[in-house]
């Protein structure tokens, strides 16, 4: 039987007996309905997975002893970055959950010249705490135990100026230079731009391109913003990745 799986934001160790966050003792106790005594599996975002089991359950908190820890190898040979154009409402929320699920090692939200998501600092705050929550449910689901990287909002120019290493930069074009056939990633590190739901304006394909971008084709039709990412990570990671 497949065991609950909850992230949780504390320092976890073999052996140790912790209070959970109120958040986690609602779900296992109050949704799950998990009794004292029943298993659980715990991770941080350190690479591991920590057995546990619910040793105590009160209206104030639920208690749990960290029984052990086993690293997990769930993470793709091949780096890929998402550069996405910040989508309206739940869009974004399935680009991250679904990029998560196929193995996505960092996200940054950009925000285009067609970008139609108006965030100030205070709404920008919000949406990264909630697309954290996104990205930690998915990894609950799909069993990592390390969570991608999750850069705050940026305009565009900011975010492919701030690129560094030596990764492929591929943006989805029906007549980019490269195919899938024909793209080559030796570097084992790709970024891959996907506009707005607008789609990117010259301007942003000038910015783009003066980063190193080159265009991919995948296929003749153009995908929406919520198809594009999702298909471009898929079909890389099928070829270049562990899928």
């Amino acid at each position: 039987m497949r065991l609950t799986r909850c992230y949780v934001d504390l320092p976890l160790r073999a052996g140790a007996r912790i209070a959970l966050p109120d958040a986690n003792a609602n779900h296992l106790a109050r949704v799950l309905r998990l009794r004292e005594g029943d298993a659980c599996v715990l991770f941080n975002g350190d690479g591991n997975d920590y057995d546990a089991r619910i040793e105590a359950i009160s209206k104030r908190e639920v208690i749990v002893e960290l029984q052990g820890s086993r690293a997990v190898d769930t993470e793709s040979s091949l780096h890929v970055t998402l550069l996405q154009g910040i989508a309206r409402g739940e869009k974004m929320d399935l680009i991250l959950q679904k990029a998560t699920e196929l193995g996505v090692a960092a996200a940054i939200p950009v925000v285009a010249e067609r970008t139609e998501v108006k965030l100030d600092a205070e709404r920008a705050e919000k949406r990264v705490a909630h697309w954290r929550s996104v990205i930690a449910s998915a990894c609950e689901q799909s069993g990592r135990a390390r969570l991608p990287a999750l850069a705050a909002p940026t305009a565009l120019n900011d975010a492919a100026r701030g690129l560094e290493g030596d990764a492929v930069r591929l943006t989805l074009d029906p007549m980019g230079e490269v195919s899938l056939a024909t793209v080559q990633v030796a570097t084992g590190a790709v970024v891959v731009a996907i506009g707005p739901e607008g789609g990117w304006s010259p301007r942003d394909r000038e910015i783009l391109s003066a980063a190193g971008f080159i265009g991919l084709r995948l296929g003749p039709r153009i995908l929406r913003t919520e198809t594009a990412g999702l298909a471009a990570i898929a079909a890389l990671q099928s070829r270049f990745g562990d899928l």
